[in-house]
């Protein structure tokens, strides 16, 4: 008989959990090849911390993430997708299910690049049969994309930028009141890069020759910050 998948939901609303924690159970009751032993965190600080415990052990199978957590206490991870380059550093053979509540282009784009996980869902598509294809996709065959994700993809641009993690360091400073001349002591740059990819970003939001404020309230609508 096939070992259990050990699975890590994470999302910072355990309404979410529960249902993706019935929808496993069901799916094993109606497959008895199918075995799940399940973990939940609520916050990046929690998923941290249980990730650790199981490179230390047991590495997780399959994580469901939620990219629009908030930040970990030390700043270190600012939300979803910084955790999700992390796991998939983390564990090589994993199984990384993205949701999420923005359906922006850009965000999409850059998740598929920087954790580029095995399926992705958005949350205004998601309902119960779509969750349960969407993990027995994952085990099978993966991947499997949601319709949104899909419409995005057909109508990907040849554009290569892609928001790393220094520029979302940035614009998570400058969210929190850091000056421009201040980010050197908090970022491996020198203030010219700074400034270089702060153009970049406004000329990336269409925002170029307006200030900072409309940059950074931009960027928190598309989920960036």
């Amino acid at each position: 008989m096939m070992s259990p998948y050990r699975v890590l939901l994470i999302d910072d609303h355990p309404l979410i959990t529960n249902v993706y924690k019935r929808t496993l159970q069901t799916i094993a009751k109606l497959n008895k090849t199918l075995k799940f032993n399940i973990d939940v965190a609520h916050s990046c600080d929690m998923a941290i911390f249980k990730i650790n415990e199981a490179t230390k052990n047991k590495p997780f199978d399959i994580v469901f993430l939620d990219i629009g957590l908030p930040a970990s206490q030390d700043n270190k991870i600012l939300g979803g997708e910084d955790l999700g380059i992390l796991i998939r550093k983390q564990f090589k053979k994993i199984k990384i299910i993205v949701s999420t509540s923005y359906d922006d282009s850009y965000m999409i784009s850059c998740i598929l690049k920087n954790v580029n996980p095995e399926a992705y869902v958005t949350k205004g598509d998601l309902t119960i049969d779509i969750l349960t294809e969407t993990i027995k996709t994952v085990v099978l065959d993966p991947p499997y994309y949601s319709k949104t994700v899909m419409k995005i993809l057909r109508k990907q641009s040849a554009n290569d930028f892609v928001i790393d993690n220094i520029d979302r360091k940035i614009l998570y400073e400058l969210s929190n009141g850091t000056k421009m001349n201040e980010l050197p002591q908090v970022l491996p740059l020198s203030i010219a890069a700074l400034e270089r990819r702060k153009r970049i970003l406004k000329d990336v939001f269409n925002v170029e020759g307006k200030g900072d404020r409309d940059l950074l309230q931009l960027a928190h609508e598309k989920g960036f910050i």
